[in-house]
């Protein structure tokens, strides 16, 4: 079975609402789910992401394909760093990056 992590419609007419489930690839879009992930509000001014990060990984670590949308709320939430591994080290060279540029400032200083 090909399970995929996408987002699945809630909410009424012109006030949608998503959550984010792991679910048969085969299965339609407000389908059959196996399990609830996250929820995604994007009427809220900002975005209201809401991932569970272990589960995420979880199913990404058996093999679960995320679709494009669910790939991008993974990295905002930061479930994707965690999977890659790669979430504390850009953290950290974007972190020893900033302070370095803020130093050499202008020219002629």
């Amino acid at each position: 079975m090909a399970v995929k992590l996408r987002l699945m419609r809630v909410g009424k007419k012109k006030q949608p609402t998503y959550r984010l489930v792991a679910s048969d690839s085969r299965s339609p879009r407000d389908g059959r789910f196996i399990e609830i992930v996250g929820t995604y509000d994007p009427r809220a001014e900002p975005s209201a992401v809401r991932i569970d990060n272990d589960k995420a990984v979880g199913w990404l670590r058996q093999g679960a394909q995320p679709s494009d949308r669910a790939r991008r709320l993974l990295e905002i939430s930061g479930a994707w760093g965690q999977f890659t591994g790669a979430g504390a080290a850009s953290t950290a060279t974007a972190a020893s990056a900033a302070p370095a540029s803020a130093a050499g400032a202008g020219p002629g200083s």
